[in-house]
């Protein structure tokens, strides 16, 4: 399942009524998870034993929530019990509907569950992948504007032809592929994201002297945007060169530990540990669904390092790799054409 996220207006009635129910819900979510996690014996909530301002469905809903929140809990994934505080609201499939620039979905009104339609903003692209079988639907509020987001279920085709790519991910350089042909494409720019990144420091740094920290996270929440921005570009960029190339298969670097393999300086340490690379490789991965190519994650171990020509091992110096053999090429171009014939992780459990 893939998410399509997109601005509603509500009107102003309607904005205070998803406003109460969100409250409501995660009021709703965290006295369910306290009810399980207190309980001597095992408990099974329903939407008529649970006590909430919301429709059965939503109900429904928050007691699946809560459910996954004790789960989390149990397994020992949180130091504590969560406690949810964003307001957010979520239905199911069955009871939500979009046509053309409403989406439709119950409240509790005057004590009874009534449909409300709220108007949305909806973008050509957005609509083309909202085409699809939905999953659910989550209402949330985001820097004063109400969010709606709606997974759905990505529609493939199947690719053309049958070559394979291998993509290296970095700072210097944030993506560099390579086809099994040889075709090469270097992504992105790192000296911008790394100018970008002082910039943003620069600025909390000056905002931390005088306190402002309303300020400061105003303007963390613009640099994730601009970040995530940036991934969303590049993954779909990549995703394109290997369509254009007959490419039915990219192979990625395994994500764990790749902030120890990734080549990076002392000065670049800060830019290294704040760069998602795990969202730049699950949105390759996700519109890479979308055309039928699939992903595969492979073992990063020497790729940087072992000669493609005669497998001997040599270290790059800058960004200059050379073997003994003549083979010379970019350092990060010889990572992505031996992530080509890296051994596949089996376990994608760890990819994370």
């Amino acid at each position: 399942m893939i998410t399509v996220q997109f601005k509603l207006t509500p009107t102003i009635e309607q904005a205070q009524k998803l406003s109460s129910s969100s409250v409501e819900y995660i009021r709703c979510v965290n006295n369910i998870v306290r009810s399980i996690v207190s309980a001597e014996e095992p408990i099974k909530p329903t939407s008529a034993t649970v006590q909430a301002i919301l429709p059965s469905a939503v109900k429904n809903e928050a007691i699946r929530a809560a459910k996954s929140v004790v789960a989390k809990f149990k397994k020992g994934k949180c130091d504590s019990l969560p406690i949810l505080k964003k307001p957010v609201i979520t239905w199911n499939n069955q009871n939500f509907k979009i046509e053309k620039d409403k989406i439709s979905f119950p409240l509790l009104i005057d004590g009874k569950s009534k449909r409300i339609q709220v108007s949305c903003v909806l973008t050509d692209y957005q609509r083309e992948r909202l085409n699809a079988k939905h999953g659910t639907l989550r209402i949330t509020l985001k820097n004063g504007k109400w969010i709606a987001q709606v997974a759905v279920e990505p529609q493939t085709n199947e690719p053309p032809q049958s070559g394979v790519m291998g993509v290296d991910l970095g700072l210097k350089n944030p993506a560099v592929a390579v086809t099994d042909t040889g075709t090469t494409r270097f992504f992105g720019n790192g000296r911008m994201n790394k100018y970008m990144k002082r910039q943003f420091r620069s600025r909390r740094k000056k905002l931390s002297v005088s306190k402002n920290q309303k300020a400061i996270d105003k303007l963390g929440n613009k640099e994730q945007r601009w970040m995530k921005d940036q991934d969303h570009k590049i993954s779909r960029e990549i995703v394109n060169f290997a369509k254009d190339n007959g490419v039915s298969e990219i192979r990625l670097e395994q994500l764990q530990n790749i902030r120890n393999t990734a080549r990076t300086s002392r000065k670049n340490e800060k830019n290294l540990h704040a760069w998602s690379f795990y969202r730049l490789a699950m949105f390759i991965l996700y519109k890479a669904a979308l055309v039928g190519i699939s992903v595969e994650f492979v073992n990063p171990a020497y790729t940087s390092q072992k000669c493609p020509v005669c497998e001997k091992m040599n270290h790059a110096k800058d960004r200059k790799y050379k073997c003994l053999c003549g083979f010379v090429s970019h350092r990060d171009r010889v990572g992505a054409i031996n992530i080509i014939s890296a051994p596949v992780v089996s376990d994608k459990r760890k990819l994370a």
